[in-house]
């Protein structure tokens, strides 16, 4: 059949995702003999009638017949009656052709090694035992039907018409519908780029309506200013009506304030704050941005206090049972991420310094550093195994290795000058390997726009030289973001152009990849289960994709009203889940986070407010603990309930 050697490769290629190395072995054994000619019925009637019977090979003729009957479950007798009766009928095909042929002592054969059996299953074999003792069988009257022309051209009809019967497209395993499956899915595609487009115009249209409405109630409120401006002129001439028309300056509630000065505390760079603070939304934002800079800023305030909260999605806010405020870095974040045992952070700037800290005072905090990496902080990744070692990719085609313990950086690596930006790094949860994907630099101004071809490269952590190149083909477009899988055997990879990649780290070939996104992917993460896997686009959108049923959907969100473009020029969004892979935590261009419920119709949460957008967020390995970094240079961490 036309998909047949694709199907092949299908399962080649799950066979390899999975590691089933001697099922593939057998695979690639049984289809050197392929009994079954790929259930094409015309190589299958060849197979009978010009191979095994005039070729004399009675085993493999009847090994094919058994196979036939396998292929049907018990509840269809009908069709293994049909196929009993046609077995008889090619059997005796087969020993008239013998006689035919002159070929007495195979008959003798094939009754010697099948008579007991065929005697089993049907005693009518009994007078054909006598056949090769004949001097002329076609004249016996018991045997000179089957010696005419007119029975073997009704047995071959027969033949072909079952053969029609068991191998039409009913029968037909799902793995080879791939060519009906494919239009099916090409035509959804088109619907849905029709409703989609269908549903941008209807957009524009409220918008537009919208927009109309305010500008009704804009001028409806005018007026009625004026009016009762008008009214009250006269009210107003005295000194004492002028004073009293004067708006007192709003001020934050006693009760309220002294708890936000008995909850914050400045100890070596860090801020905690207590849950149980009541403070207004607009008024915490003030208060937020007069803390992080020491000293008030009205227009940084007002500009984000209330017109950035009004656009956020209405999602409650989280239940905090503490947060922790780190205030050490002096420009934005870019990325942050806890250590393998969650109990130390490392958290990068723009500026091309990194941070080593611990939120907990429990906790030693003797690995407390600052590294100065002098150029810009593109990626970092802690060990898998350990938290001794960190790794820094930077702007400048460098791969830094920091020992936490010797406070050094114990292996300084460089890219070729091709693929100067290390977007993003990996390190196999198994192996003592790694994996860097950097990009050439663009044309362009945004963040996407400036990334030019990928390069994914594998480094061995024991010698820290490059072991191997992983193939993308020519030209490819940039990797934003890397995935291990539990095991380190496979390697998800997400492109620039909306392409999701797989690779089976043991062969270092590309297994499987599938187009996830219209737009870059920003960011990719494995399923909890490992049954599926997380994408999130530059356009807003989260995608959940099945494994087991490539390019299924199994779960999505939209959160472009976070992700919107503007920020998306500056910084790559990133979404983190949570230990249980129950609640995902995603960047935002607003002041706070959102955290949406996987697979639950529920909105999900908002985290506490920043005083500008956050740009990177991590979880805590095992405990409900996420990190967010701001563009207002501070690293918060969040307990909640």
């Amino acid at each position: 059949m036309e998909n047949m050697n694709y199907a092949e490769e299908l399962v080649r290629e799950f066979l390899f995702f999975r590691g089933f190395t001697s099922t593939l072995q057998s695979f690639e054994k049984e289809l050197a003999t392929d009994l079954g000619k790929g259930f094409q019925k015309d190589k299958i009637f060849d197979l009978i009638f010009s191979v095994y019977i005039p070729k004399f090979q009675p085993e493999n003729l009847i090994s094919l017949l058994t196979f036939f009957k396998q292929c049907f479950s018990s509840s269809e007798t009908v069709l293994i009656a049909t196929l009993s009766k046609l077995e008889i009928s090619v059997l005796r095909y087969y020993i008239v052709y013998a006689v035919q042929s002159g070929r007495t002592d195979k008959i003798i054969e094939f009754f010697g090694v099948h008579g007991d059996d065929l005697l089993q299953r049907n005693q009518d074999w009994m007078s054909w035992f006598a056949i090769p003792y004949l001097k002329n069988p076609s004249l016996d009257p018991l045997f000179r039907v089957y010696f005419s022309k007119e029975w073997f051209d009704a047995l071959q009809l027969s033949v072909r018409n079952f053969l029609s019967e068991i191998f039409n497209g009913t029968r037909i395993p799902a793995l080879l519908k791939i060519s009906s499956e494919k239009l099916t899915v090409n035509h959804l595609k088109n619907d849905i780029k029709h409703l989609n487009t269908r549903l941008s115009q209807l957009q524009a249209l409220l918008e537009e309506k919208e927009a109309q409405l305010c500008r009704s109630k804009s001028n409806f409120s005018t007026a009625r200013q004026l009016s009762i401006g008008g009214s009250n002129e006269s009210m107003c001439s005295s000194p004492e009506t002028l004073s009293r028309g004067v708006p007192k300056e709003p001020t934050v509630p006693s009760r309220n304030l002294g708890e936000a000065h008995a909850s914050t505390t400045h100890l070596s760079g860090r801020q905690s704050s207590d849950k149980d603070v009541d403070i207004p939304e607009a008024q915490g934002v003030s208060l937020a941005s007069s803390s992080y800079g020491g000293q008030s800023d009205e227009k940084n305030s007002s500009s984000v206090g209330i017109d950035e909260l009004q656009q956020e999605e209405d999602f409650p806010e989280v239940k905090v049972d503490f947060q922790e405020t780190f205030l050490g870095h002096t420009s934005p974040i870019s990325c942050c991420r806890f250590s393998t045992s969650g109990d130390n952070i490392a958290s990068a700037s723009v500026d091309g310094t990194v941070r080593i800290w611990t939120y907990d005072a429990s906790t030693s905090a003797s690995r407390n550093a600052t590294i100065y990496c002098g150029a810009e902080i593109m990626s970092l990744e802690w060990d898998c195994k350990s938290d001794r070692l960190l790794l820094i990719g930077t702007a400048d085609g460098g791969i830094k290795a920091w020992n936490v313990d010797a406070k050094r950086v114990v292996c300084d690596l460089s890219t070729t000058d091709a693929f100067p930006s290390v977007l993003d790094l990996k390190c196999s949860p198994v192996e003592p390997i790694f994996v860097s994907a950097a990009a050439s630099r663009g044309h362009g101004t945004g963040y996407i726009d400036k990334l030019g071809f990928a390069s994914l490269t594998v480094w061995n952590m024991r010698t820290w030289k490059a072991m191997t190149v992983l193939p993308l083909g020519k030209d490819p477009p940039a990797i934003t973001s890397l995935c291990f899988n539990h095991n380190g055997k496979i390697l998800a990879a997400a492109a620039t152009d909306g392409m999701i990649h797989m690779f089976d780290m043991s062969a270092g070939l590309q297994i499987t990849g599938w187009p996830a996104h219209d737009s870059a992917i920003s960011s990719v993460l494995f399923g909890p289960d490992e049954t599926s896997i997380f994408s999130l686009g530059t356009d807003g959108k989260i995608f959940e994709w099945s494994l087991q049923s490539q390019g299924e959907v199994l779960w999505s969100r939209n959160c472009n009203r976070f992700c919107n473009p503007q920020n998306s020029q500056y910084h790559r969004h990133e979404m983190a889940l949570d230990a249980n892979g129950k609640r995902l935590l995603v960047t935002s261009g607003s002041v706070r986070a959102p955290i949406y419920q996987v697979r639950d119709h529920t909105n999900g949460m908002k985290s506490l407010p920043h005083s500008a957008a956050i740009s990177t967020v991590d979880w805590h390995p095992t405990l409900p603990i996420f990190l967010t970094g701001s563009a207002d240079n501070s690293v918060r961490v969040t307990s909640i309930l």
